[in-house]
């Protein structure tokens, strides 16, 4: 039996489209399906070391925090960083309040460990699906795409789970009106804390493809970023004010990394141009050195 034809992407239809987008969909909820599949059965690792890690005071970003307030404590007459970072335990509890609390947690988590881990896999589903509608030279020049934005979405999810989830609950954890109320957290709010904060960071720095792209197609220019680069720094600090907790300190720590990212999203705007330019010219010295019949 022959082979059906595949179409190229100026002959197929807009239901062709559907199917190509519906199969590229499928293979990718499947591959968060499977990853996660491993992440339920690795029960003990995911919740006791990852999602329980930021709860305890032994976690790394409080021995480092620690050690630079002991630090700069002893040289200066003043408390430059909040000392709770040295404490023994956080005053709060994580509780389950629902017969299948737990057992819901676990599924979602699993789930949400399994997108993480399979970025790759459903930007490169993607990928696939937007590439045959590029010509050759722009695929050839994004060729890189999935691994830089693979990069940058595993360093964002890292800083914000070893920086902002951890400031946050430290702060919240430890926060009290009064010495009457006790801090007993349910766990769907616990591990929410720490996902927008590891999602929300990871997003966050994908920042300079979203302006490759925006600037290939000409919605975004440098000049333009550099005109609202002061309206941008306060987006920045709007959403470090959004994931983490209300004190200075968290969001300059979070503001800092978006800001260089946008400062280098104006340096990658600035170099599309200037092959678009280039190229341009190219096409008009070859137009012109083309004799008429």
């Amino acid at each position: 039996m022959a082979k059906k034809a595949v179409k190229s992407p100026d002959e197929m239809s807009f239901l062709d489209h559907l199917e190509e987008l519906r199969w590229h969909l499928i293979r990718s909820t499947l591959a968060v399906v499977i990853i996660g599949s491993f992440a339920f059965l690795m029960k003990g690792f995911i919740f006791d070391t990852i999602i329980f890690g930021p709860k305890n005071m032994d976690f790394p970003t409080y021995r480092f925090f620690c050690s630079i307030a002991n630090w700069l404590n002893q040289i200066q007459s003043f408390t430059v960083i909040d000392s709770s970072f040295c404490g023994d335990e956080f005053p709060f509890s994580i509780q389950s309040r629902e017969m299948g609390g737990q057992f819901s947690a676990h599924i979602w988590t699993s789930i949400w460990a399994g997108f993480i881990v399979g970025f790759p896999y459903v930007l490169y589903e993607m990928w696939k699906f937007i590439s045959p509608g590029l010509h050759a030279n722009e695929r050839k020049n994004s060729r890189g795409f999935i691994l830089i934005a693979s990069f940058l979405f595993f360093i964002g999810v890292l800083f914000g789970y070893y920086i902002v989830a951890p400031l946050s609950i430290n702060f919240l954890g430890s926060y009290v009106v009064s010495e009457s109320v006790l801090n007993e957290f349910d766990l769907d709010s616990y591990i929410g804390t720490l996902k927008i904060s590891v999602l929300a960071c990871g997003i966050l720095f994908e920042l300079p493809i979203i302006i490759f792209f925006l600037t290939k197609v000409g919605l975004v220019t440098p000049e333009l970023m550099k005109k609202y680069r002061k309206i941008a720094l306060v987006i920045v600090l709007i959403l470090s004010a959004v994931i983490t907790p209300p004190d200075v300190t968290s969001q300059i720590i979070v503001a800092i990394p978006v800001i260089f990212l946008y400062q280098i999203s104006i340096y990658i705007s600035a170099m599309v141009l200037r092959k678009e330019r280039r190229k341009a010219e190219k096409e008009k010295k070859a137009n012109k050195n083309v004799k008429p019949n």
